[in-house]
């Protein structure tokens, strides 16, 4: 039988922070604090944590890929966004925590107006960016207060029964899935540190170890990677600090004599030994320790972003095609679980949890599959009104007739990572559900058509998405597309689609979700995201410059009982048919008997061409 990767067992809740946080106040106290700042992320930045990390869960209950709190000795808040507002409610107390909005107040605007003078505040130097640490130090300067680093985080410290770190091995990404050797890597990104004018560069997102030295590791749930830093020179040399546990034989050997490896626990050592150097840190994601570290030893810190994270995101050709072909593969699964919605989950006596199982299993009728992109948001009628609702034994809901149930999930392959969203009607939709669908697919298929010139954000192009919403005076709370990983995270920068400004320009090979959509609080919620490669820039005939554009990868077709089909223009209609043309010709020679005959049917066109 296959291992099922998802567990469903209630995760955080209340009863974290009634529990823990007077312990944290107890630790505090004997530290001589007045505050402590929990940012969500760990040592290395990450998003999705290991166990031993999950800081704010510990001492809030709130589970959440994105988020932060703040205690003093009478007060404390927690703070999310757009995605977590009623999650927030579920899982956290707020007779012991206040809920602040991340994005508009955050917690440099929370110190503003509740920090008092004299008071001292601590933070983990660990667990913060450079970036984001100057906005908190001068929110404290300004009310009075003051914060100091630790060296022992205070919640280590009163966690009784804390998770080990994780050990899991890592192992060679192959050529053939690569796309190059790591060595031509090194040298390009050595290269590039050295026309910046330094010395060496401090890598520290694990993403960017993996990419670098094309290796895979499994220290964090539904993401491949490595925990382990890096330092780099203009040669293409390099030292890799990791627990050396973690190295296969095979993996030494792939690393080869051009990279040194030390144990992570003589980093500050390898930081130290480049005083007085010029060394290239990225001031976002690595943290102040790093750069204290640095300063310490007297080494010029250049403030520069990660060299590793735009090449990373622009995938080669063998990358690029080996999203194809996962996708492809990740199609068959996500068909035969649509067939199933349409056929046994009509019934309404099936739930989310049993839902989320189903898709998983299909999956794991692909030998490739390594895992779960992220765990799947399973969400039927209301629930699905949370953009991040993660099921569990407790909030496990029936698909009901007369409702919608939205499915959120990916897989990870050895040549590429998924992530899809599909709506599906279980029993007879309403109007208005046909025409919030709708109105969702129209900016869905306006930001696939889209083409745009060389040096376009993805913050340019957040409009385009939501313009039908708008029209109808509707909208969402979180960003229209995210960057995906080569078999890596699913979430992956330093490109986005999204109303927040974004310098970076989407170049040709990144891969970006193309993801509307809208929610109903008490409801339903809808949205269609499938993810998009940018395509090299090509003319355009009766034009005067060359156009990037997208190539759709995803797989999967759109539920046409949902469609209002007279909402749709010629040129919506025609591309929904050449989508579903491309769909039915990749996916369903992986198909067979029923589900294949589901496939074809779901596929035919609407305005009445042969696919």
């Amino acid at each position: 039988m296959t291992h099922q990767i998802q567990q469903f067992h209630v995760k955080g809740g209340p009863q974290y922070g009634r529990e823990n946080l007077p312990k944290l106040r107890a630790s505090l106290a004997k530290a001589g604090l007045d505050g402590f700042l929990i940012p969500h992320e760990d040592e290395y930045n990450n998003e999705y944590l290991p166990a031993n990390a999950e800081r704010l869960a510990w001492a809030t209950g709130f589970t959440g890929s994105a988020g932060a709190a703040a205690v003093l000795g009478d007060v404390a808040a927690v703070f999310v966004d757009g995605r977590y507002t009623e999650q927030v409610k579920s899982q956290v107390d707020q007779s012991l925590f206040d809920y602040e909005d991340l994005v508009k107040t955050g917690m440099a605007g929370w110190i503003r107006k509740t920090a008092k003078p004299g008071q001292t505040i601590g933070y983990d130097p660990r667990l913060h960016s450079p970036d984001a640490l100057t906005k908190l130090q001068d929110a404290a300067d300004k009310t009075g207060a003051k914060l100091v680093a630790v060296e022992t985080n205070p919640i280590d410290q009163a966690w009784e029964n804390r998770p080990a770190a994780p050990l899991a091995s890592v192992h060679p990404q192959p050529l053939d899935v690569a796309g190059e050797a790591h060595g031509d890597k090194r040298k390009r990104i050595g290269e590039d540190v050295k026309d910046d004018g330094a010395d060496a560069a401090v890598i520290t997102d694990p993403a960017s170890i993996a990419w670098l030295f094309n290796v895979r590791g499994g220290d964090v749930a539904c993401t491949p990677l490595p925990l382990s830093s890096a330092i780099i020179e203009p040669s293409g040399q390099a030292t890799l600090f990791i627990n050396e546990a973690k190295l296969t034989d095979a993996t030494r050997s792939h690393l080869g004599n051009e990279v040194a490896i030390r144990p992570e626990t003589e980093f500050a050592d390898g930081l130290k030994a480049l005083s007085g150097k010029t060394v290239r840190v990225d001031p976002a994601t690595a943290s102040v320790w790093v750069v204290q570290q640095l300063e310490g030893a007297n080494a010029k810190v250049q403030r520069k972003p990660d060299p590793v994270a735009l090449p990373k995101a622009c995938k080669n050709p063998v990358e690029v095609e080996g999203s194809r072909q996962a996708h492809i593969r990740d199609g068959a699964a996500i068909a035969r679980f649509l067939h199933w919605l349409d056929t046994e989950a009509q019934s309404g006596e099936m739930d989310e949890i049993r839902a989320a199982m189903k898709l998983e299993e299909f999956r794991h009728m692909s030998p490739q599959l390594k895992d779960i992109s992220f765990e799947t948001i399973s969400a039927a009628g209301p629930n699905g009104a949370f953009p991040h609702y993660r099921v569990n034994t407790d909030s496990n809901r029936t698909l009901e007739k007369g409702s919608l149930f939205l499915v959120d999930s990916g897989g990870q392959y050895p040549d590429g990572t998924t992530d899809i969203t599909r709506t599906v009607p279980i029993g007879e939709p309403t109007a208005q559900m046909r025409r919030h669908f709708t109105l969702v697919l129209k900016g869905h298929i306006a930001l696939s058509r889209i083409r745009f010139p060389e040096g376009t954000s993805g913050h340019a192009l957040d409009a385009v998405a939501r313009q039908p919403l708008w029209n109808a005076g509707l909208d969402y709370d979180h960003g229209t597309g995210h960057g995906v990983g080569s078999y890596l995270g699913v979430h992956e920068g330093p490109q986005r689609i999204s109303k927040a400004p974004n310098a970076i320009a989407l170049e040709a090979g990144m891969i970006v979700s193309n993801e509307p959509g809208y929610y109903q609080v008490g409801d339903y919620g809808i949205r269609i995201e499938n993810l998009q490669v940018v395509t090299p820039a090509e003319p355009v005939p009766g034009g005067n410059r060359s156009m990037l554009g997208f190539e759709t990868l995803t797989m999967a077709p759109m539920h046409r009982a949902l469609v209002d089909v007279s909402l749709l223009d010629k040129d919506e209609l025609v591309w929904l048919d050449a989508y579903h043309a491309d769909v039915r010709k990749k996916v369903l020679p992986l198909l067979d008997g029923e589900a294949a005959a589901w496939l074809a049917k779901a596929c035919e066109p609407i305005l009445g061409a042969t696919p």
